[in-house]
């Protein structure tokens, strides 16, 4: 018997073994559901061609064409991704809206034996919780900041924090890039709503009674747009401000950015996206500075020339609370555990030995 459901929490989706994503790989890519596993019944060239049949031809012939297409391809996957699952396989299945390739992927496999559950509205369910939680309401999250200028190390004490059993989420981790100009990462940056669908689902399973610790962010990370609940949180939110000299700040920042700073084709690129206002001199002078290899200067020129002045500017509109004030000599590793540990009973006393 074929189940249904439109039940999306984590608790709901954590009792499959698997949620199966029957969409074309191009839909699977901008978006799914965390953890899915894209199995179309119909690629991207094929829902084309159907498509195409459907709109410009007969009706029925793209129906007899499609038929023919999802049958081989469930067949496939039958035989393949499918081939060592047992008879107490209990898998969700979806596709677009709940319609005909998801009932075809189920069908098959409820005769098969498996105790198959449909998603009711298919994927367009997840995504209007994601919308309704993460644009249109309330957060619901006490959530606490840490603040402070760049290259200060509010990544390292976030992880610190974290391994110390502190609820935090990483904003830059689920948007895979470190919020800067060189900021970049291996693999590029999710879709805006593959970001959404991450981040939902790292906020639906946080303790709500306890506090959340995130990194301060602008309102993009990268070129993606933080949603309106989560922004508007963040800005009420008390902060611990994080302050480090700009030696040791320069120091952190050529460690942390040694990818980019290795290739000078990717760092003098960086360079040239600078803000406009900035003036072309000094930018010719920074990238000189990369051409020459000097990027320990140049860390630290832009630390002293760039951030830290747009951090000051920035400063005029935060207005959050402070809830405290951590002021590191240094930033290894060794310094930010300290802190960490000094830091983590102030955010959550609980967490006090």
């Amino acid at each position: 018997m074929i189940r249904a459901t439109a039940d999306v929490s984590p608790a709901a989706l954590s009792a499959y073994d698997a949620v199966i994503d029957v969409r074309s790989p191009s839909e699977f890519a901008e978006d799914h559901l965390p953890g899915a596993i894209n199995l179309p019944v119909l690629d991207d060239v094929q829902r084309a061609e159907v498509g195409t049949e459907y709109v410009q031809g007969s009706k029925f012939l793209a129906r007899r064409r499609g038929a023919a297409l999802v049958a081989r391809n469930i067949a496939a996957h039958l035989e393949g991704a499918l081939a060592d699952r047992g008879g107490g396989f209990r898998p969700l299945v979806h596709c677009w809206r709940g319609g005909q390739r998801s009932h075809a992927m189920a069908t098959v496999m409820d005769q098969v034996g498996w105790h198959v559950t449909l998603l009711e509205g298919g994927y367009r369910t997840w995504r209007r919780a994601v919308v309704a939680r993460l644009h249109e309401g309330d957060l619901g999250l006490k959530l606490t900041l840490l603040d402070g200028p760049t290259g200060c190390g509010k990544t390292a004490l976030l992880g610190e924090l974290a391994a110390r059993g502190l609820q935090t989420l990483d904003l830059e981790g689920l948007a895979n890039h470190r919020g800067s100009l060189f900021g970049a990462m291996p693999g590029g940056q999710p879709s805006q709503k593959l970001f959404e669908s991450r981040l939902f689902a790292a906020v639906e399973a946080l303790d709500p009674t306890r506090p959340v610790v995130v990194e301060a962010e602008s309102s993009k990370i990268g070129r993606l747009v933080l949603p309106r609940a989560m922004w508007s949180a963040m800005q009420t939110a008390p902060a611990v401000e994080i302050t480090a000299p700009v030696a040791a700040r320069a120091d952190f920042t050529c460690a942390t950015y040694a990818e980019i700073a290795s290739n000078p084709a990717a760092l003098d690129a960086a360079l040239s996206r600078l803000p406009r206002h900035l003036s072309k001199a000094l930018i010719a002078e920074w990238r000189e500075m990369a051409a020459a290899g000097r990027v320990r200067d140049l860390a630290e020129a832009l630390i002293r020339q760039h951030y830290d002045p747009a951090y000051a500017r920035s400063g005029a509109v935060r207005g959050r609370a402070a809830l405290s004030r951590l002021d590191l000599a240094d930033l290894t590793g060794p310094s930010v555990a300290k802190a960490a540990a000094g830091l983590a009973p102030l955010i959550e006393p609980q967490t006090a030995a």
